[in-house]
């Protein structure tokens, strides 16, 4: 047989750069071309009667290009468009000083404190019981049933009377919604914690033991090291349930200042542009913050030897 049968299989051809970028990008932007048209096809359903009930009332019938277009620029629609929302989101942010109460930019700090506060509070508090659960079986046996009970009850009955118990101590502002934002965020870190906590084996165990660990020791360089892939990954879902429970807590307060408040407002005068301008800041919100833990996530890893 010749040499040629037992030559390597020829490697595969590696993709371009703009190729590898375009091979990445495609699926999203194909993704992103069908969500616009599905969104274009239901704000002209949804705000088609409206157009319909104004052209009525003038005494005139729209051929569809026409009602097409009047879907599209209605001040208080329905559901607003796309470019509507966009719009809105670039008054919102560039169009206003960043001081000012109109500023999406100025209310999205005001959720930002509070979501960072109520998540750093959260987040010790999950770490804590996890710690505590680890070490010691009456608190595993009553905290964490405790701990799943409390998911069950509506952030929505709580938030308000986390508000007036606050109120009436005379505590407002950022505490009680980080209080709520906490609410919601430590049991995440508390299941991943704990289940990271646990994830050493008898034989990795058996052989800190034979190296006389102290059960500190084992905690330090084998527990702790051994949770912090899930640590980070229960942190991500922890964030994004903050934000959600800060919002959720500028409700029922009348709040001023916060998304929650520029939701609030945009429902009592039926403004849709501002309430989903207001969501997609909050999403771009919960996004950045994911990808900032994600960042430490990699870097933690690295430094500690878990990953490349």
């Amino acid at each position: 047989m010749t040499d040629a049968a037992f030559a390597r299989p020829s490697a595969r051809p590696r993709l371009s750069l703009g190729a590898g970028i375009a091979q990445k990008v495609l699926p999203v932007l194909t993704v992103l071309g069908v969500l616009l048209v599905i969104w274009y096809g239901a704000a002209v359903a949804l705000n088609a009667p409206w157009a319909r009930d104004q052209a009525a009332r003038a005494g005139e019938s729209l051929s569809f290009p026409e009602l097409v277009a009047a879907t599209m620029v209605q001040e208080r629609p329905v559901l607003p468009a796309p470019h509507q929302v966009a719009k809105g989101l670039w008054d919102g942010l560039a169009g206003q000083k960043i001081t000012s109460k109109k500023s999406l930019v100025w209310h999205g700090w005001i959720t930002l404190s509070a979501t960072l506060a109520g998540f750093a509070i959260g987040s010790l508090a999950g770490i804590a019981l996890a710690v505590g659960i680890l070490h010691n079986r009456a608190m595993d046996k009553s905290v964490m049933p405790w701990a799943v009970a409390s998911q069950t009850i509506p952030i929505l009955a709580i938030a308000p009377m986390v508000i007036v118990v606050f109120a009436s101590l005379g505590i407002t502002g950022i505490l009680p919604k980080a209080i709520i934002a906490a609410w919601l965020s430590f049991f995440p870190v508390l299941v991943g914690m704990v289940k990271g906590l646990r994830t050493p084996d008898r034989m990795q165990l058996d052989l800190m033991h034979s190296w006389s660990a102290s059960p500190a020791q084992v905690f330090w360089r084998l527990r702790l090291p051994s949770s912090m892939p899930y640590l980070f990954t229960s942190l991500k879902v922890a964030v994004a349930a903050a934000l959600v429970g800060t919002i959720v807590g500028e409700l029922p307060a009348g709040a001023t200042a916060g998304l929650g408040a520029r939701l609030l407002s945009g429902s009592y005068y039926g403004q849709t542009i501002q309430i989903w301008s207001a969501l997609f800041v909050a999403a771009g919100l919960a996004g950045a913050l994911v990808v900032v833990i994600g960042a430490i996530e990699k870097l933690t890893l690295r430094r500690m030897g878990l990953a490349r």
